[in-house]
């Protein structure tokens, strides 16, 4: 089934912006600012938001170019995608490796490179580049783009399930899933442990994101109007809202039933434990409620840098990262007053938005201005 619309969502992007920001501010130890996450008040964060929008948009681009040009091509396609993602990934890691020891150097300060866990590269150089080339070794922040990495790899199978058979690719998708939590299924880290975000478990989302944009929204309008799902999803936040509140003020946790907490501990992030889908699922549905496709403030400048943002999801993720330890460093050697905290948060946004607008001016001015004259065949770059 094709997707319901070429015209572009506005709504991705600017929820992939915004959980870009909150990512950045998670990313910051410490941060008072980051207080204002979602991760605070509920069992799911900004990632979930970035896995299944991305899911959505793969197979919204390359399901259509799938029906034109057929599995093996589009299939290219999303392995090109794959593979330009591992090259900025290891860039990433090139870059912040090398912010990472020149801070811990100059400031004559070894924790950095313990907290951010690089230690290893510095004592074992030549195995840990190989390690991080096979993306088993990752420093701290820096596990997203080999998850969206490897869901990109085995992608092109789902996607073409999903467009011949959509319910079945779900069930498909949901039975790895259940497997994964049953048979403890992961992929190994270095030097020791397994990845942070467990692929067998996080491309459920992944799929979902695609089933979502091939059809299985529009399959899913009637279910979101209804009154009976909206006070179930509110309900379920609230039920978040409350555990969560435990978390932070122990003395609560005596008014949560003994039959309930043995039973939702431990919420594991790695392995996308249900009650994290459920809560992610529970603001979806409360979202597309609140925010219509046709949202007239869309396209109002309030929104334009978020959007932009999203719109540029994988420089600006990388410069998120970056800055992320910027931030972290200024608390650490400058200060870590509630105002600095402010003030670095606040200029870390408006950084990731300066380079969004950029990225998005540069594309622009690529697109209007005139092509280059072909080169005749025996001069310098010629064919």
């Amino acid at each position: 089934m094709a997707p319901t619309s070429s015209e572009r969502d506005l709504r991705l992007d600017l929820f992939r912006g915004l959980a870009l920001w909150l990512i950045f501010l998670d990313h910051i130890p410490a941060n008072a600012v980051s207080w204002v996450t979602i991760r605070n008040y509920g069992f799911s964060d900004a990632t979930e938001i970035f896995v299944f929008i991305s899911g959505y948009t793969v197979a919204f681009v390359y399901g259509r170019a799938m029906q034109i040009n057929g599995f093996i091509v589009a299939g290219a396609r999303v392995l090109k995608r794959a593979w330009q993602i591992y090259i900025a990934h290891v860039f990433l890691f090139a870059i912040y490796l090398a912010e990472i020891s020149y801070i811990s150097h100059s400031f004559e300060n070894p924790l950095f490179t313990e907290e951010m866990g690089v230690l290893n590269f510095l004592q074992n150089p030549d195995v840990t580049i190989i390690q991080a080339l096979l993306l088993k070794f990752k420093p701290v922040n820096m596990d997203v783009l080999p998850l969206y990495i490897v869901l990109l790899v085995f992608f092109p199978p789902f996607l073409w399930l999903l467009l011949r058979s959509p319910g079945l690719a779900l069930l498909a998708s949901g039975a790895i899933y259940a497997l994964a939590y049953i048979f403890n299924w992961n992929l190994p880290a270095w030097p020791q442990g397994d990845w942070v975000f467990n692929p067998f478990a996080w491309q459920f989302l992944f799929v979902f994101g695609g089933w979502c944009a091939l059809g299985g929204a529009a399959r899913l309008s009637r279910v979101i109007s209804s009154p009976i799902t909206l006070a179930l999803a509110v309900l379920y936040l609230l039920f978040a809202f409350a555990i969560v509140l435990t978390w932070y003020f122990p003395p609560l946790g005596a008014y949560v039933p003994d039959i309930i907490s043995d039973n939702i501990y431990p919420i594991d992030k790695a392995g996308m434990d249900i009650l994290r889908v459920l809560h992610f699922l529970s603001l979806a549905v409360i979202t597309v409620r609140l925010v219509p496709r046709d949202w007239p403030a869309l396209k109002s400048p309030f929104f334009r840098p978020a959007i932009l943002c999203g719109q540029h999801s994988l420089g600006i993720f990388c410069l998120g990262v970056f800055l992320s330890f910027a931030g972290h460093f200024i608390f650490t050697e400058v200060s870590n007053r509630i105002p600095v905290q402010f003030l670095v948060s606040a200029a870390g946004i408006l950084i990731m938005a300066g380079a969004a607008w950029l990225i998005s001016w540069y594309k622009r001015i690529e697109r209007q201005g005139p092509r280059p004259p072909v080169t005749k065949p025996g001069f310098a770059g010629g064919e």
